[in-house]
């Protein structure tokens, strides 16, 4: 029997499952074989090395053929350097693109934090707590194209002499305006796209923040009412710094939420009427459009914008440590 055949019987999942388990095998076989001294780091070469194999199979070379595909014309056969790079930096389509993730990356987790912790404040302690927790938590529930075409219904335009459906131009009706079409305004339609992420990241920003007000020491609250300090002093210099990790925590996942974000977008706009944003252009790039060099580019660019956070906070918990120890 042939290769084609074995194949065409058993699958590349059946002879990948195989070939996993002979691996396997084959480690722990020398394991055995290692001296009793030297057992310990055997057996932990054995339960690491699969994981490993697994890291730079489905992480380190797709990224590093990511680069180099960056530098690759649109059927990655031509080499053009730093063309690519260029497109994106001077093309205008590409610029605005860039300017639409930095708004996105910018707004949403200010906004987002912020609401999370003033709404966290306010419930803290109150009758109701967890039903208010809950309320605002509902969002996190709901997937991204479930949250879009809920709001794609408030923003929804019929036309001037039309019924509107949407609860946004029905409003405005109401109030004696003409409707609008929100999704097509720009740069309003931008700002009404990140309205839908906030509303989704508002309640883990609640609940992380929460949580972490639950930790600030009654002690220092009490001392600093005692020195005469008001609710605003307090909230700004002992209940912000005794959560300051926290707020980084919550600010630094929504960031790299908003980098993601893919399924809004696509969901509302398609990236029409200046809302596209990086990581949906780059799969309209590379499997719509066939400019494969170009998606790569904007991979890497999408990968260099989350490199700085995660040095930021892989530092910021490493001081944490140590601050603790």
């Amino acid at each position: 029997m042939n290769i084609s055949a074995i194949l065409d019987r058993f699958g590349l999942l059946g002879i990948g499952l195989v070939a996993f388990a002979a691996v396997l095998l084959a480690l722990y076989g020398l394991a055995e074989l290692a001296s009793r001294r030297d057992r310990n780091r055997a057996v932990a070469f054995v339960f690491l090395a699969p994981a490993v194999l697994f890291l730079l199979i489905g992480l380190v070379y797709p990224a590093i053929r990511t680069v180099v595909m960056s530098f690759y014309d649109a059927k990655t056969e031509n080499f053009v350097g730093l063309d690519n790079y260029v497109w994106a930096v001077t093309d205008p389509d590409a610029l605005q693109i860039l300017v639409n993730t930095a708004l996105w990356i910018v707004i949403v987790p200010l906004v987002s934090t912020a609401l999370g912790l003033v709404y966290a404040v306010l419930i803290d302690g109150r009758a109701g707590e967890k039903v208010y927790k809950a309320l605002v938590f509902l969002p996190m529930g709901i997937s991204f194209v479930g949250a879009s075409i809920i709001w794609k219904f408030v923003y929804q335009y019929n036309g001037t002499g039309g019924e509107q459906i949407g609860l946004l131009n029905q409003i405005l009706v109401w109030l004696g305006g003409d409707p609008v079409n929100w999704l097509n305004a720009q740069p309003w339609n931008n700002l009404l796209l990140m309205v839908v992420l906030v509303w989704i990241e508002v309640g883990f920003a609640t609940v992380v923040l929460s949580a972490a007000l639950k930790g600030v020491p009654l002690e220092i609250v009490e001392a600093a009412r005692i020195d005469g300090a008001n609710p605003r002093e307090i909230f700004w210099n002992v209940t912000v710094p005794s959560i300051r990790s926290a707020i980084i925590v919550v600010a630094v996942t929504v960031f790299i939420a908003t980098l993601k974000l893919f399924d809004i977008v696509r969901a509302m706009t398609q990236g029409h009427h200046g809302t596209d944003v990086l990581a949906h252009n780059m799969v309209e790039q590379a499997f719509r459009l066939f400019e494969r060099g170009r998606g790569a580019t904007l991979a890497v660019l999408l990968f260099l914008l989350v490199v700085p956070v995660v040095i930021y906070q892989v530092r910021n918990m490493r001081r944490q440590e140590m601050e603790t120890r």
